[in-house]
């Protein structure tokens, strides 16, 4: 069996060791690139399962790359985290918007970085096992090549924003909870709070419209067709 590919992107040398270090006792082949431009020409080598990508960076930062690596269809299925001191809330949320599964503050300890990594990789191999095209009044999801049209009209969606969709989509009727899309969507080992969830749904429904989506104060979400 294969080993999973990790790519490290960070200007700090010192921060490219000691988690390289980690991550190959673990099992893991070990990529490093000091800026965005390097991080894509080695992404699109070698096709990693996980890229953690720094913000701040020369050259290229975080969020351009991020962008750049969600245009890419070869590496549509690649999973992005953000390993970063810019903790702001407004960082975060222009992480996610870039296209981001994650989020992580630093300073990290090595030991919960391994267990965030692992529960990522974990989570992207579930995701790939479920059903991969859903078709409700009109809008129509492509999980597998990132494609959603309304009434025959292609959307380009954020991945958080595209993941929400399919998420609701998957079960009309049926009341997803804060908890429950903060679990299926960010994962349980990610740390984001209701405005968080709230920004994302209010950009989505601004994209396909809000006829069919409900908000149950103090609950959450559901689409009915």
């Amino acid at each position: 069996m294969s080993k999973q590919k990790i790519l490290l992107v960070d200007d700090e040398q010192d921060i490219l060791d000691l988690l390289s270090y980690n991550l190959e006792k673990e099992g893991y082949d070990v990529y490093t690139a000091h800026n965005g431009i390097k991080c894509l020409e080695i992404a699109r080598q070698i096709i990693p399962d996980i890229i953690l990508l720094d913000v701040m960076m020369p050259e290229m930062d975080g969020m351009e790359a991020c962008k750049e690596i969600r245009d890419d269809d070869r590496l549509k299925n690649v999973i992005v985290a953000f390993l970063t001191a810019r903790n702001e809330d407004y960082s975060q949320i222009a992480g996610f918007d870039s296209g981001a599964d994650d989020y992580i503050s630093k300073p990290i300890k090595t030991r919960v970085l391994i267990s965030r990594v692992k529960a990522l990789l974990r989570r992207n191999g579930a995701l790939k096992t479920e059903d991969t095209k859903i078709d409700q009044v009109g809008i129509s999801i492509d999980k597998d090549k990132y494609l959603v049209f309304k009434e025959g009209k292609e959307l380009t969606l954020p991945k958080k924003e595209f993941e929400l969709l399919a998420l609701l989509l998957s079960q009309p009727g049926r009341v997803f909870t804060r908890d429950f899309i903060l679990t299926s969507v960010w994962g349980n080992d990610v740390i984001v709070g209701d405005r968080t969830i709230d920004v994302h749904i209010r950009k989505l429904l601004e994209k396909v419209g809000d006829d069919y989506f409900k908000t149950i104060k103090g609950v959450g979400y559901k689409f009915e067709a």
